[in-house]
């Protein structure tokens, strides 16, 4: 089982999902609790697996999917990625146990089991082209549980999410195919492999667009200040359970890319933007803070106070050292699952109440 569990973890939630269509309405969401708990365990099996004394990637499994041009499955887990996965597990179990929406259940848990399988895909993708379509096929089921069980401007919300970050991460697919073609030119054979890139030396030039063209994708994603306008319309019309994934998990992949892709791919330019990017890390945190000061709506506070809190991530990350690296991937955990468990909260008591204004809760 261990030689083939990357696998498993990436795929078990979609076969689950094909599944998940038979299955009778009023059981689909103790079929959905289910299918999240194996795969929790799952997780939980690779956690215990993982030798915390290798540095490199793990439970590794590759096979060329089109050799050609060299791209291939190719999956790993390095200390980095584990607890993000372990995260996206455990939070999507949660969400899934404290699931109350009666309209249209069945497509809700599925396309919330699609969104699990994406986001582990992210987490595990060592090619770069395989990262490209978890990246980009996590916005498909969020965009649909935006739109189809939010409240107020849902639709407006939904197409804003969905606009910004593929139209970001256009950008990114065009600087991969470009570092992919470098590749060729250097060693006379394609190849879009995470550890085959960490042997590519980019001149510095080269290395300046390339940065700009990973960090639209990513500041989108995280969202980094000013990219950041689609995040408190996503959150404020979503329903409990997309603002839960959105804020524990998604946001997260905007912060491991440029762990895993920024500072190792193009480390001169990292250095080169460093206090450019620390200014903007510092502006987030302290207006991020402000304008959550300034609302009115709870899910629009812990929206805008989830963007402070990347800023700090963002600060850690490009401290360029253990410490601030460590800390901010510590961070990246502890958001969330506070910040899931903050809208869980809301969530409480918008059923009890049907009102998310701070100003109808007198004395709470």
């Amino acid at each position: 089982m261990m030689e083939h569990i990357l696998s498993l973890i990436v795929f078990f939630p979609l076969i689950a999902m094909l599944f998940g269509f038979v299955v009778n309405k009023d059981s689909i969401k103790t079929f959905g609790i289910l299918v999240a708990f194996v795969e929790f365990i799952f997780s939980i099996i690779l956690w215990i697996g993982f030798d915390t004394s290798n540095a490199g990637f793990q439970f590794v499994e590759y096979s060329p999917l089109i050799s050609r041009f060299g791209v291939s499955y190719y999956l790993g887990v390095d200390g980095i990625s584990l607890f993000l996965v372990v995260l996206s597990t455990l939070m999507t179990l949660v969400s899934l146990i404290g699931l109350n929406i009666k309209k249209d259940i069945k497509n809700l848990v599925l396309a919330i089991l699609f969104l699990e399988m994406t986001l582990v895909g992210v987490f595990l993708s060592l090619d770069m082209i395989l990262f490209y379509i978890f990246w980009e096929l996590s916005l498909v089921p969020m965009l649909y549980i935006i739109g189809a069980w939010g409240s107020g401007q849902r639709i407006y919300a939904a197409i804003k999410f969905f606009l910004y970050t593929f139209a970001g991460s256009a950008f990114m697919l065009v600087g991969i195919l470009y570092i992919g073609y470098q590749y060729y030119l250097a060693t006379g054979s394609w190849s879009f492999s995470i550890p085959d890139w960490h042997l590519l030396v980019l001149p510095f030039g080269a290395q300046l667009w390339l940065f700009g063209a990973f960090f639209i994708a990513f500041a989108v994603k995280v969202p980094m200040f000013p990219f950041h306008t689609w995040l408190p319309y996503a959150h404020g019309q979503a329903p409990t359970v997309g603002s839960v994934l959105l804020a524990a998990v998604m946001l997260k992949m905007g912060t491991y890319a440029f762990v895993r892709f920024s500072l190792p791919f193009f480390p001169d330019a990292s250095v080169y933007f460093l206090y450019p990017i620390a200014v903007v890390a510092i502006i987030m945190v302290i207006y991020a803070s402000m304008v959550a000061y300034a609302q009115e709506d709870m899910k629009q506070v812990i929206a805008y106070s989830s963007i402070a809190h990347m800023g700090i991530i963002i600060l850690g990350t490009f401290a360029m050292n253990v410490e601030g690296i460590t800390g901010s991937i510590f961070l990246m955990l502890s958001h969330g699952i506070v910040s899931g468990a903050l809208f869980m909260l809301v969530g409480v008591i918008y059923d009890r109440r049907h009102t998310k204004m701070i100003s109808e809760f007198g004395g709470l």
